[in-house]
C-alpha cells in the first residue's frame, strides 16, 4: 500500500522506517526540506507527499502538533480519496477529533484519533527508530465506538509498527486519562527542576533525580499546545496534586510525625493498589 507520513520528527520519522521496511511505498511531509532530505537519504520516504499525489495513500497518518494535524488535513481533504483512512498521532483527541471527524464525513474518508503510547524525552527525526511502538499501546478513538470491522480494518492498517495492545476509547475519557499519565508528569519535571539546588546536584543525584527530570527535556512549543487544549483536566489534575502537596507541607511544618508517616504510608499503599506490589 502507499502511506502518507505528515511530519517526520521522531514519531513521524518511527513510523515512515516501520512501513518502509515492510515493503510499503511512503510518502512524507515536512515542513523542513532539509528533514524530508534526510529521509530520502535514508530511504524511509520514496517522495514528498503533497495535494496533488495524496490521493494515492491508502493510509495517511498525521504525526504533528493538533493544529497542524486539524490544519492539514482540512486544506487536503478534497484530494483524500473516499476509502482512504487518515489517523492522527498527537496527545490530545477532543480538539482533533471534533474538528477532524466531520471534514471525514464531508469528504467520505475516515478518520481515526490515535495516539501512540512511546516515545522518549527527545524530538526530531535522528530519534526516530524502527522498534519504536514495538510492543507499545496505541490508544484509538474511532468514529463509530463499536464497528468491529472498523477497528479490525484499522489494526490491519497499523501492523507494521507492531504495537502491543489496542484501547479504544472516547476523546472525552482519553484526554482525561492523559492529563494524569502523561500531561502532569510533564509539567510536574519541568516545575522541580526549577529548584535553586538544581544547579549543585551532582554527585548527590542517582535515580531518583533522573526519573523526575527525565521529561523535563521537552519541546515547549509542543506541550504548550497539548496543555491548553486539555486545561481543563490538566487544571483539575493540577488543583488535586496541589492539594496533596499541602498536606505534606503543612505535617512538615508542623513537625507531626505521624500527619507525616499516615500520608507516606497512604501513598505507598495507592501505588500498590494502581500498580501491584
Amino acid at each position: 500500500m502507499t502511506v502518507g507520513i505528515i511530519g517526520l520528527g521522531m514519531i513521524g520519522g518511527s513510523l515512515a522506517e516501520d512501513y518502509a521496511k515492510a515493503g510499503h511505498k511512503v510518502l512524507a511531509f515536512d515542513r523542513s526540506p532539509e528533514v524530508l532530505d534526510a529521509a530520502r537519504l535514508l530511504d524511509i520516504a520514496q517522495g514528498e507527499l503533497c495535494a496533488e499525489n495524496i490521493g494515492e495513500c491508502d493510509l495517511i497518518l498525521a504525526a504533528v502538533y493538533p493544529e497542524g494535524i486539524i490544519q492539514k488535513i482540512t486544506e487536503w481533504a478534497p484530494y483524500i480519496r473516499k476509502d482512504a483512512f487518515v489517523i492522527d498521532c498527537c496527545g490530545v483527541k477532543r480538539a482533533v477529533c471534533e474538528a477532524l471527524f466531520p471534514v471525514a464525513k464531508q469528504y467520505g474518508f475516515t478518520f481515526v484519533g490515535g495516539h501512540p503510547m512511546a516515545g522518549n524525552q527527545y524530538s526530531g527525526l535522528r530519534y526516530a527508530h524502527s522498534d519504536m511502538f514495538k510492543g507499545a499501546p496505541m490508544v484509538l478513538v474511532p468514529p463509530v465506538y463499536d464497528d468491529i470491522n472498523l477497528l479490525d480494518k484499522v489494526k490491519e492498517l497499523l501492523a507494521p509498527p507492531r504495537f502491543g495492545r489496542f484501547s479504544v476509547t472516547t476523546a472525552e475519557d482519553h484526554d482525561s486519562m492523559i492529563a494524569f499519565t502523561s500531561q502532569m508528569a510533564h509539567l510536574v519535571s519541568t516545575a522541580y527542576i526549577k529548584s535553586p539546588t538544581a544547579g549543585r546536584h551532582k554527585g548527590f543525584s542517582a535515580g531518583s533525580y533522573k526519573d523526575m527530570t527525565r521529561v523535563a527535556r521537552l519541546n515547549p512549543e509542543m506541550w504548550c499546545e497539548l496543555f491548553l487544549d486539555n486545561h481543563d483536566n490538566i487544571l483539575r489534575e493540577l488543583d488535586s496534586f496541589i492539594n496533596e502537596l499541602t498536606k505534606y507541607r503543612e505535617a512538615i511544618a508542623a513537625d507531626d510525625k505521624e500527619r507525616l508517616k499516615a500520608l507516606l504510608a497512604e501513598g505507598k499503599r495507592r501505588k500498590e493498589e494502581v500498580d501491584g506490589l
